[in-house]
Order: C-alpha cells, then sequence, then structure tokens
C-alpha cells in the first residue's frame, strides 16, 4: 500500500512533537498513547500557551454580577497567561457568557469561594499579597504596585466598586490615572489596562518565578488535554488511566476537576 508524502509528514510532525514532549518530561513513554490521540497542532499550541502560563498574578472578582463583565475579565486573563481566578458572587450567580469568553473559559482555573474573608484568606496562605482596585486614599498607581511576591488583582462590583471590607483586607490599593472628567473604567476595561501592566512588569521582574513550575505544567497539560476529547472518549482515557495503574498522583487533581 502507498502512502502519501502528505501523511507521512504527518506522521513524521506527530512523532517529533510528541518526542519533544517526552523529553521535555510533561509525559513519560507509557504514557505515549494519550498524546496519541490528540493532533500535533493541537498538542504543539497547548504547550506554546502553557509555557506562558504564570499562577505569579492571579485575579479575585468580588461581587461582579454581569455574566458580560465575567466572561470579559476570563478572556482577559486568559489572554495575558493568567490561570487562577478566584470569584466571590454577588446579588447574581457567576455565569459567564460563553459568547463573550470564546472559549477562554475552559482553560482557566476557576476557584469559587462562599465569601471575601475566605477568598483573601486562601489566597495568603498559598503565598499572595492582596491588591485592591480603589480611588481613595492610600492607593498608588498601577504602575507603581510592589511585583516582588504573588500578586492577586481584586475588583469589584460594577457599580459600587469593592466593598469596605475588601479594602480593609487588601495589603494594598492601587488605581489606574485618568485624565479625564470619569472617574473609573468599566471593570472589564479596567481589568485589561491593569492586567497587561502587572504581567508585563511580573514577567521582568519575577523572571523564572513568574512561570509554571514543571509540576504545575504537567498537571495543568494533561487537564487541557482531557479538555479536548470529547466526554465519551474522556471517559474511556480516564478509565484506561485507572486499570493500567497510570493515573499518577500528579495527574489525579486535575482528573478530579474534570469529572467531580
Amino acid at each position: 500500500m502507498r502512502v502519501s508524502t502528505v501523511r507521512l509528514q504527518e506522521f513524521k510532525k506527530e512523532i517529533d512533537v510528541i518526542q519533544m514532549l517526552l523529553e521535555a518530561g510533561l509525559f513519560q513513554e507509557k504514557e505515549r498513547w494519550i498524546l496519541e490521540m490528540i493532533r500535533p497542532e493541537r498538542l504543539m499550541r497547548l504547550y506554546q500557551v502553557l509555557n506562558q502560563r504564570t499562577r505569579y498574578i492571579s485575579v479575585l472578582l468580588e461581587a461582579v454580577d454581569d455574566g458580560h463583565n465575567q466572561a470579559a475579565v476570563l478572556r482577559t486573563a486568559d489572554a495575558f497567561g493568567i490561570q487562577d481566578i478566584s470569584v466571590v458572587t454577588g446579588n447574581q450567580p457567576f455565569e459567564p457568557s460563553k459568547k463573550i469568553t470564546q472559549g477562554a473559559h475552559k482553560w482557566l482555573t476557576i476557584k469559587k469561594k462562599p465569601d471575601l474573608q475566605t477568598a483573601v484568606k486562601d489566597l495568603k496562605s498559598e503565598g499572595y499579597q492582596i491588591y485592591a482596585t480603589y480611588l481613595g486614599d492610600g492607593a498608588v498607581p498601577v504602575e507603581e504596585i510592589d511585583l516582588s511576591k504573588p500578586t492577586v488583582l481584586i475588583f469589584g462590583n460594577e457599580h459600587k466598586g469593592i466593598s469596605e471590607e475588601a479594602a480593609n483586607l487588601a495589603d494594598g490599593k492601587f488605581y489606574i490615572p485618568m485624565y479625564g472628567f470619569v472617574q473609573s473604567f468599566n471593570i472589564s476595561v479596567a481589568a485589561a489596562l491593569a492586567l497587561q501592566e502587572v504581567t508585563k512588569r511580573a514577567r521582568e521582574t519575577a523572571k523564572e518565578r513568574y512561570y509554571l513550575t514543571d509540576k504545575e505544567k504537567r498537571e495543568l497539560y494533561l487537564e487541557w488535554i482531557l479538555k479536548t476529547l470529547r466526554p465519551q472518549t474522556r471517559k474511556k482515557v480516564q478509565k484506561r488511566l485507572e486499570m493500567s495503574g497510570q493515573s499518577l498522583a500528579n495527574h489525579e487533581s486535575s482528573i478530579h476537576r474534570l469529572t467531580g
């Protein structure tokens, strides 16, 4: 049987990408079969994005009620490589518009918290400092936020901004300089401007600390691969992993988040 030149080239590309992922330590040889289920172009795209992902900068949304605004912030976070979003709901549930996110929500780790105090406590226990958007005294321009340690930015309600509780719990406050008659931006615009500034500076100041650890990359890459599969195929993959004893401690939390 003759094999077309195009197919041979595709096969070589697949082998090259898989070998690269194995050499990078994201997968072991016994896990090759998982990679063979995904087109090499998709594997490469996931890998490229993975290498730019960060948990050094994170976002906490407090009582952002509008689904379009929720979605816009998620899309912005993904665009700037931010992986984790913590959410404390207000008067409306957290239901970001999928039309606005354009699928960005699929690739993010969204952590819903029961209240603001719990959210801040959890983030600080992970080593984060908290900065809240604020127009009052004591706030610094966004470009002056100290990014020497992992940082979370709090964005508040569309109409009221952050709560007094958030202002009191935050380690610092910031604002985006403005020179017109209006005093504030829409939350989606504010998030885009602030996140562009802090991610740009944090990449330069934190250097390697800015990016995911090897363990985090390994876990997240598998999670993303599973999300690209159809539900029925995903179940088969999970079952095979369990039966062969290849679920691997590093992967279990990722698999659980998808099925739990």
